[in-house]
């Protein structure tokens, strides 16, 4: 009861703390001063009686306290107030059109795969009533008989509603990013703390109410679930304590979903946002040389379309999938714990950590709207920081607190038996400390591994800093020095998740590891509000951009944007490491699942050995199929781009509109068209694998992804992250500044490392996810179906 409040509580606070999060951003007066209009009157009127006619000041619309019309040219003038409406519902538009398509395809991919999910999980046919004794010998004794088509049937609709929440965490992203980048412009008229509140409160729209709404649904799932006779361990007369296992492998199909549409949004919403901004950048930067987001640059509507696209949507999908995964996990092996069972509180220990979570985060964000709020640009980075650092210090007597409130002091993990002693000391023995120890674990790598992350990619270092250098003797240098500083950056992350593995997996078995992986997703509501707070100040410099608001307006929103570059390269650190911990820990569910938990798997049979080698390759097709993609879509943006500044001269020097439209369409349909293919090698790896070759041979293609994707996910996002700023850092003024011989180069450099830290970076994580969440729930079919079942050659044990 203990347990279920909390989760409840938490849960409803989250929710209820992103509904007054939105109320506040509601209240935000979009009438902006009208002196920014006498500014843009006088700016027009200056440049007629000067004759120019190719300035940014009248480059898409004059600006008046009232609609004018230019005497040269006959064309009506917006007021600065009705630029930024317009150009806020072109973004707003462009995104619902997006999502609306994406998700048309989701909702079918939804239907025809939980049809698979039913048919392989329903056929299995060893789901019995003899679970202890299918957990005795392992799930590889198919000899216990038994329909499994009411636990097809029940993971089928666990995977529905993960799809379904992961399919409305993004849209509820979505929507409020579009909503609150235009007061957030707005506000930057009116000072540095109220510009950054309201995107700091918008980010905490989609942080809390993504984390509080993943945990309701997903703890009404299990109360709903252990109703029915199959799931309910009360309806077995004995050793009735393994039946948690079949309620908890059905769950997993909740992180399945929510896994699934999160690879559609990563891959999807990245080829969008960088087909825009490739194109953008290529044409309007180096080739006319016009600032970024300048009106007159066919794809701006759609680049800053795309940063919605793929950093909220997509990342919020991503962060959805890591905390039901690893919880999923969590649950899975747990119930191999006759210990953990023996009172349902604790067995919901690993949703009690997200709950604190949740309270905890609330009570740190406070720090940077009230007690601590920005004042100037020096205050926003340092602000942000606070909330990652408080939050994890916050929580670790917490954590503390609940693992001795909720765990024994002694538990087992068995799969041989009932009757085995669980005596402290002893081996395969863990304690209630041991889990506190790996959860902390987890906590602190995933801080320390966002700290590093930044001093690779921000250029307020030096690594950044040299790389800025190198653009000196042209782009080639530059992204040379990229390239390395990316391999060099994944040194110590590497060490802090080994570190952390190790600890974890000695003090308390694959369960550590979960635990490991939910401890550094417990501070999920701050990182994902820091993250999503990159888009909307990224959104609102363009808004000010596309508005000539001026200088001092965009200074501010650069500033914030500058500081959120920064943290979403934090984050994308931070989800690469979740990534695999949760990728390890499912990993570890599935060699549990098949049989594998005592003995384990030896990677010298020649099958597992073989496919370890063809597992490490997948990142490499996977990152060549999303990179191609990428280069596809941006050569279409290029040249459409081009067409329109050739066709229609007109738009250099304000007489002509772009067709934004146009770039728009393009980025959508090319970015639905091409995620596919990346889509299909993820999802069909694993299940022809364990279908043709054996569980054994699925273990080694788990283990070489798992270890390939990780480190191949680390460099290209800080690869990238790091040629982005170093072009942020010349155009601070330094090297010869913009438009100067290094700001190309720096230009592109940022423009290789796009599809790297937006698409094939972050996309690598659900790539390991992915395919082992797929291997859990198809685990039982795996083991009763495969072709080469029993056959010596697929490495499977001989009597």
């Amino acid at each position: 009861a203990a347990a279920l409040s909390i989760i409840f509580v938490s849960a409803a606070l989250g929710l209820l703390f992103a509904v007054y999060q939105y109320w506040m951003i509601s209240r935000i007066n979009l009438t902006i001063d009208s002196s920014y209009d006498r500014v843009g009157t006088e700016k027009a009127v200056q440049s007629e009686e000067n004759g120019k006619e190719n300035t940014t000041d009248v480059a898409l619309e004059g600006e008046s306290g009232n609609t004018s019309e230019d005497p040269a040219h006959g064309q009506t003038y917006e007021t600065t107030q009705e630029k930024l409406t317009n150009i806020s519902s072109a973004i707003s538009l462009g995104a619902k059109s997006f999502l609306a398509a994406e998700y048309k395809i989701c909702a079918v991919f939804l239907i025809l795969f939980s049809i698979l999910v039913l048919c392989l999980v329903g056929s299995a046919g060893h789901c019995g009533d003899a679970a202890p004794d299918v957990v005795k010998h392992g799930l590889n004794d198919t000899s216990v008989e038994g329909s499994c088509w009411a636990l097809g049937g029940f993971t089928m609709l666990a995977f529905l509603i993960g799809g379904g929440i992961s399919m409305l965490s993004g849209y509820i992203g979505m929507m409020i990013a579009v909503y609150t980048n235009v007061r957030t412009t707005v506000e930057a008229t009116r000072g540095w703390t109220r510009a950054f509140n309201a995107a700091f409160r918008g980010g905490a729209v989609m942080g809390f109410a993504l984390s509080g709404l993943a945990l309701l649904v997903l703890t009404c799932l299990i109360l709903l679930y252990r109703i029915n006779d199959k799931l309910n361990p009360d309806s077995y007369d004995s050793n009735s304590q393994f039946q948690y296992l079949f309620l908890f492998e059905v769950i997993a199909g909740y992180g399945l979903g929510g896994s699934s549409i999160a690879l559609f949004g990563r891959v999807g919403g990245g080829i969008y946002t960088k087909a825009a901004d490739v194109g953008a950048d290529l044409v309007g930067k180096v080739e006319k040389g016009i600032p970024e987001d300048d009106p007159r640059n066919p794809a701006t509507i759609a680049d800053n379309v795309g940063d919605n696209v793929g950093d909220v949507a997509g990342m919020g999908a991503d962060l959805f999938g890591s905390f039901a995964e690893s919880t999923c996990a969590a649950l899975v092996l747990s119930s191999k714990s006759v210990q953990l069972q023996a009172n349902f509180g604790t067995l919901m220990f690993p949703l009690v950590i997200s709950a604190v979570g949740i309270l905890c985060c609330i009570l740190t964000s406070f720090i940077a709207t009230h007690f601590d709020p920005v004042k100037k640009a020096a205050d926003v980075e340092r602000v942000l920081k606070i909330q990652l650092i408080f939050s994890t210090i916050l929580l670790t007597p917490v954590l503390a607190g609940i693992s001795r409130a909720f765990l024994p002091d002694v538990f087992c993990f068995q799969t041989s038996g009932l009757n085995e002693e669980c005596v402290e000391g002893a081996a395969g023995t863990s304690t209630w400390w041991g889990a506190f120890i790996s959860t902390m674990c987890g906590l602190w790598a995933g801080l320390l591994t966002g700290l590093i992350t930044e001093y690779f990619t921000s250029h307020s270092y030096s690594p950044v800093r040299e790389v800025a250098k190198s653009s000196e003797t042209g782009a080639a240098t530059l992204i040379i020095y990229g390239l390395a500083l990316g391999y060099k950056s994944v040194i110590i992350p590497i060490f802090l998740l080994a570190l952390t593995i190790f600890t974890s997996f000695y003090l308390c078995d694959l369960y550590g590891v979960a635990l490991a992986a939910l401890g550094m997703l417990s501070s999920l509501s701050i990182g994902l509000t820091i993250d999503v707070y990159g888009p909307i100040t990224d959104n609102a410099g363009g808004i000010a951009e596309m508005a000539e608001l001026g200088e001092d307006i965009r200074n501010i929103t650069d500033t914030l944007d500058a500081a959120g570059n920064t943290t979403a390269a934090i984050g994308k650190g931070f989800a690469i490491g979740s990534a695999a911990l949760v990728s390890l820990s499912l990993f570890g569910a599935f060699a549990t699942n098949i049989g594998a938990g005592e003995t384990g798997i030896d990677i010298l049979q020649p099958i597992t050995f073989a496919f370890l080698l063809i597992g490490a390759m997948l990142p490499y097709w996977f990152s060549a199929l999303t990179m191609k993609s990428v280069g596809i879509a941006a050569h279409e943006m290029v040249e459409e781009v081009r067409r329109q500044f050739k066709e229609h001269p007109g738009i250099m020097n304000g007489t002509e509109k772009p067709d934004y439209d146009s770039c728009i369409k393009i980025s959508t349909q090319a970015s639905l068209k091409e995620m596919i293919a990346p889509g299909a090698l993820v999802m069909l790896s694993p299940i022809f694998t364990g279908y043709l070759f054996g569980v054994y041979a699925l273990s080694g293609l788990l283990a070489g992804s798992l270890v390939s994707a990780v480190q191949m996910a680390i460099s290209s996002s800080n690869t990238g992250g790091a040629w982005d700023n170093a072009k942020k850092y010349v155009e601070q003024g330094n090297y010869g500044g913009k438009g100067s011989e290094c700001h190309k180069a720096a230009v592109v450099g940022d423009t290789v490392g796009d599809p790297l830290k937006d698409t094939s970076g972050p996309a690598l994580n659900i790539l390991m996810k992915l395919m082992a969440i797929i291997s859990l729930v198809f685990s039982t079919s795996f083991v009763g179906q495969a072709i080469p079942a029993g056959e010596r050659w697929a490495g499977y044990p001989q009597n």
